[in-house]
């Protein structure tokens, strides 16, 4: 697995869909190479995103509770990335 996913099961609270979508666009652009999206590249990366994202959403539904949370917490609740990426 690629060490920079974040892993997503055991939140509190639970992943957001926003999470969820964030994990599947760096899957699909990992799998794919893709560093940047183009013209090209940026409707069937955000496609397949979007789909990923709805498997993964499923699946964190379907499985048992954790018994120890993750031991990372994920970018998109630390404070320095929001404010990178201007989400605050």
């Amino acid at each position: 697995m690629c060490r920079n996913i974040t892993v997503l099961r055991g939140l509190e609270p639970s992943a957001t869909s926003e999470e969820i979508y964030a994990a599947a666009l760096q899957y699909v652009r990992k799998v794919t190479g893709v560093g940047s999206l183009s013209a090209t590249t940026r409707e069937p990366i955000e496609r397949a995103a979007a789909e990923v994202a709805r498997i993964t959403e499923a699946l964190l539904e379907e499985m048992p509770a954790r018994r120890v949370p993750p031991q990372t917490v994920p970018p998109l609740r630390r404070p320095e990335v929001r404010a990178r990426l201007g989400l605050d």
